[in-house]
């Protein structure tokens, strides 16, 4: 077990990177779940409708936008249960793994090989998706949520459907196979690209430079920011599809059955004038992976798709470090 020092080390970096990351994850999420169509649509009459939303250019955009509309409670939506999972997965880690790890921040997943690394990253992804989904869900709702009450934060989050079927959050169309293509996409093609090419970035320790070949890592580099054009529209995918509540069976009138339902679950908003984002309809509901691609493509422009798509760049150049 770790020593009363080493405790508050750990709980004192965990607190630091909350405090830092929640509000940058929190911007990028509504920044890439906002709904922004072209200028002129066409309703239901086959009439031009002008787009009144607000329209936001870029992910510090996003970020000052939250600020001013909703203050700091706004930049730290999504907090408690990043929290709580944070905290599962550290009390985990505490008991289960060495005082040298932790103290050294050494845990990654396990060396396994190419196969044994999917399964663990499959089932990583599987045991957390319902948190990635309340997450962002909580960091997108216009509604304010109460920091120490679950319940009632659910029963905004989650649809009735959902609170009674739990599990068919993991039938969202097309979410798990945006992750599952994600993860397939970094284990099989970036990891295997880099070990083949760089292999001495996979051992343990920093090797001397003299050790690396600079062509091989010049390539690695390339191959990682041209990835980014396939994993940047994963990414917002996810997003999109994360925050798509599930409702009842194809029933007549059954998705405006529920949001009365919901209605009455939540009534104060975050924002006093405006909400931060738009949102997208659900009673347009996108039904899949390439359905919303295609959507957001036609309704929003190519540009939607690769929101934020230098951080993308940033953890995929990282990855060669890892």
């Amino acid at each position: 077990m770790l020593g009363l020092f080493d405790t508050m080390i750990v709980v004192g970096s965990l607190a630091l990177s909350l405090a830092i990351l929640v509000p940058l994850a929190g911007a990028l999420v509504r920044f890439r779940a906002h709904y922004n169509p072209k200028g002129l649509q066409l309703d239901s009459e086959g009439g031009v409708q002008p787009h009144t939303g607000p329209v936001i250019s870029s992910f510090f955009s996003m970020l000052k936008r939250v600020h001013r509309i909703e203050g700091w409670p706004g930049l730290y939506k999504g907090l408690m249960p990043s929290l709580l999972s944070t905290l599962v997965i550290t009390i985990f880690l505490m008991i289960f793994l060495s005082d040298s790890n932790l103290r050294h921040g050494t845990y990654s997943a396990p060396d396994a090989g190419v196969v044994g690394i999917l399964v663990y990253s499959f089932f990583a992804m599987l045991v957390s998706l319902p948190q990635v989904i309340i997450t962002n869900r909580a960091i997108t709702t216009p509604h304010k949520l109460p920091y120490l009450n679950p319940i009632y934060s659910l029963r905004v989050l989650l649809t009735p459907t959902e609170r009674r079927r739990p599990w068919i959050l993991y039938l969202t169309p097309g979410l798990l196979a945006a992750k599952v293509a994600h993860i397939a996409y970094i284990v099989l093609g970036l990891r295997s690209i880099r070990q083949l090419l760089i292999p001495e970035l996979a051992n343990a320790g920093m090797p001397r430079v003299e050790e690396i070949s600079t062509v091989k890592l010049v390539i690695f580099f390339v191959i990682a920011l041209l990835s980014t054009a396939i994993l940047t529209p994963l990414e917002v995918i996810s997003i999109r599809l994360s925050i798509q509540r599930n409702h009842a069976a194809p029933e007549f009138n059954s998705i405006s059955q529920e949001e009365e339902g919901d209605a009455d679950e939540a009534t104060e908003y975050a924002g006093v004038e405006e909400d931060v984002i738009g949102l997208r309809t659900e009673r347009e509901p996108y039904v899949g992976l390439i359905d919303c691609g295609k959507r957001i493509i036609e309704e929003e422009g190519w540009g939607a798709l690769y929101r934020a798509w230098w951080l993308t760049s940033l953890g995929s150049l990282s990855g060669a470090f890892s």
